[in-house]
């Protein structure tokens, strides 16, 4: 097998997008706001040629050639959100006890989860917005790390303990995940 000495992947810009590569962090605009990541930690090189940046790593053995898909990905999933942004759909299940939620400031309240006294708290990001629609919570937002962070953590915060889940099948459960706001 020829080694090659050069990985190189592209990611086309839409004209609706600006970006700019300062080294190893990129800056995207949209429509939607503003996203800025560092890359400081892959060996690799950004740059910008016209409408396309060129993610590329020279010699590479097997850790940075996946590296470079993996910022790739990270930059195209950056300009979607600028773009269109993401949205999370969550599902509230009980048959014991009735769940009640409310959203407070950045913060999601879990209430009656399995009968319990004391609510259960979970923390959101700020770039999150929460909504709840009858027994839906929808998370939208312009960063898909974010968005599907907190709603791992809203699904994780309601995980059943030291009960049978076959038969406990309560809690918040992650149902549709989609491009738009």
């Amino acid at each position: 097998m020829v080694k090659t000495n050069l990985v190189q992947q592209t990611v086309k810009v839409p004209d609706s997008v600006e970006v700019i590569v300062d080294r190893s962090s990129v800056c995207v605009k949209g429509p939607m706001g503003r996203l800025e990541r560092s890359f400081a930690h892959a060996p690799i090189t950004i740059r910008l040629n016209d409408r396309e940046i060129v993610v590329e790593s020279y010699w590479p053995d097997k850790r940075r050639a996946a590296m470079v898909g993996t910022v790739r990905s990270h930059i195209r999933n950056m300009i979607t959100g600028v773009l269109k942004g993401f949205t999370y759909k969550l599902k509230v299940v009980y048959a014991h006890f009735p769940i009640n939620i409310r959203v407070q400031g950045n913060e999601v309240v879990v209430e009656n989860f399995g009968g319990e006294r004391r609510p259960r708290v979970i923390s959101v990001p700020n770039s999150v917005n929460v909504s709840i629609a009858g027994d839906d919570i929808i998370l939208k937002g312009i960063d898909l790390e974010e968005v599907g962070q907190a709603a791992a953590k809203i699904q994780q915060g309601t995980r059943v303990k030291k009960k049978d889940p076959r038969v406990f099948l309560d809690g918040i459960y992650i149902f549709e995940r989609q491009e738009g706001m």
